[in-house]
Order: structure tokens, then C-alpha cells, then sequence
């Protein structure tokens, strides 16, 4: 069976006019392992549904409570890949900053974060299928201004 973990995609924006620049996305590097950049994720605990799963890691990994954060209504990505040879199912929500100046606080498992427009943002994502759902976000989010 996939291992499965959920998280939220965050972005702010940073000026009050609708502007596709304005758009910064939330990206944390692990303090293990490679030190890859992701969004706030992690593994479903039993008795938790997805989505429960994504704002607890997400106030875990990031220091966010729900209440600082806009769920964007229309928006979920399933991703598939293999991790140490065994499938592995993450589902990312996107969610809104309230207040663009909200503090991030890390938890040990990462050593930095980075608000990063959507090019530096998929640099920072080294994995294509998280470079690709970088880009659909900031095409859906385009969309709706």
C-alpha cells in the first residue's frame, strides 16, 4: 500500500492589486536527507482525514494555524511517485496567507524556508512533478483574478 501524507501549497501576495507577480509561494528545506525544498507536507496519522493531515502538518512544519490561512476552494493535487523503491501519495491543498507578514516558525525537520516567486520557486523544487504543479497553481490562481 502507497504511503500517503498531505499538505498545503501556501502563497501570499504581496500587494493588494491582482497581479500574477504578486505571487510569492512558501517553500521549506528539510534539515535531512538531501535537503530538498517542499511545501509544508506530511504522513496521514490514523483517525485523521486528509485535509486535517495537511493544516497539522502544515502548523507543525511552519508554525500556521488554520485560522491564518484561506483554504482556495477548487484546488487539490494528488502526486505519485516512488520513495526507497515504495509508492508514495501526497495530496497538496492550496491555501492562502492571511496576513503576508504572518511569521514562519520551522520545527527541527526543516533548517530554512524562502518566499519565492513562481520561477525561483520551481528552481528551488528540483522535482518536475512539483515544478509542474507550481505552475498549474499560478495558472488556476491567474485564472480567477
Amino acid at each position: 500500500m502507497a504511503v500517503r501524507a498531505c499538505g498545503l501549497i501556501i502563497y501570499r501576495r504581496l500587494q493588494p492589486a491582482p497581479s500574477s507577480n504578486s505571487i510569492e509561494y512558501l517553500l521549506l528545506q528539510t534539515s535531512y536527507g538531501t535537503h530538498h525544498w517542499t511545501p509544508p507536507k506530511g504522513h496521514v496519522d490514523p483517525g485523521e482525514d486528509d485535509l486535517q493531515t495537511a493544516f497539522r502538518e502544515t502548523q507543525e512544519e511552519a508554525g500556521l494555524q488554520a485560522s491564518q490561512l484561506t483554504l482556495i476552494e477548487g484546488y487539490k493535487k494528488e502526486l505519485h511517485y516512488p520513495v526507497r523503491g515504495k509508492p508514495k501519495t501526497v495530496v497538496y491543498w492550496l491555501a492562502e496567507m492571511k496576513d503576508c507578514n504572518t511569521e514562519i516558525k520551522l520545527s527541527e525537520e526543516h533548517q530554512a524556508f524562502q518566499w519565492l516567486k513562481l520561477e525561483d520557486a520551481c528552481k528551488f523544487a528540483e522535482y518536475e512533478d512539483m515544478q509542474a504543479t507550481l505552475k498549474e497553481v499560478h495558472q488556476f490562481l491567474c485564472s480567477r483574478e
